[in-house]
């Protein structure tokens, strides 16, 4: 099911694009991890932005905590159950392969960050930098929009917008969440989404390209059994 018959979860259309976004992603989230390295506290960006939202009243409270659920064990893992039973419902096993291994990728990549750069918020136990929420929903939005685009057959540049645009929605609205309820300095978010930019492409990109050896490998064992 995951050999070259089935579609690649990189659409052609998109790697010459998605590539240097990626690795931009990577480049802002490690300048990011260097300038709050062992930081406590809010920077400039961070502190008037954070009073923008100050005196959220109680309606978008329940907005941001529901949000905020999504990214929690609980409300992770149905959407992520969710998406790969939509993968699999639509015939595109790379799709359900990327969903599991590209938000696992993102998150724990996420984690690895939050401990080498020891950013916290509210006390020296909650390490802060980069937002995994924010990661996890971007990269499970990415990989919903990388089907997208491959399913519409959209070009280069209707597809990398349809890409981006799906991206920024999820990753503004659980980092608009983490920040309103404290949870995350906005360069947290910032972070997080970066992330996931920076690892779904290239985990897509992988995914297809071992999918492609398997098949080959089982195309080379059936020759020389014919033979």
């Amino acid at each position: 099911m995951t050999g070259r018959s089935a579609p690649a979860v990189l659409p052609p259309s998109l790697r010459g694009w998605l590539g240097p976004i990626a690795a931009l992603a990577a480049l802002v989230v490690v300048v990011l991890g260097v300038r709050y390295a062992g930081d406590s506290g809010p920077g400039t960006v961070d502190a008037r932005i954070w009073a923008a939202v100050d005196g959220m009243g109680s309606p978008w409270r329940h907005v941001a905590l529901a949000t905020d659920f999504l990214g929690e064990p609980v409300g992770a893992a149905t959407l992520v159950v969710a998406t790969v039973t939509g993968c699999l419902l639509l015939r595109r096993p790379r799709a359900a392969v990327l969903v599991v291994v590209g938000v696992s990728m993102t998150v724990g990549t996420a984690t690895l960050l939050k401990s080498l750069v020891g950013r916290t918020i509210h006390g020296a136990d909650n390490l802060s930098y980069p937002s995994g929420h924010t990661a996890f929903l971007t990269a499970l939005a990415l990989v919903v929009a990388l089907l997208a685009t491959g399913r519409l057959g959209l070009g280069r540049t209707a597809g990398t917008s349809l890409v981006l645009t799906v991206a920024l929605v999820a990753g503004a609205a659980m980092g608009w969440a983490q920040v309103a309820l404290g949870a995350h300095y906005p360069t947290d978010v910032l972070g997080g989404w970066c992330t996931a930019l920076a690892v779904v492409p290239a985990t897509a990109w992988l995914v297809d390209r071992m999918a492609d050896r398997l098949v080959d490998r089982a195309t080379d064992a059936g020759r020389r059994e014919v033979g």
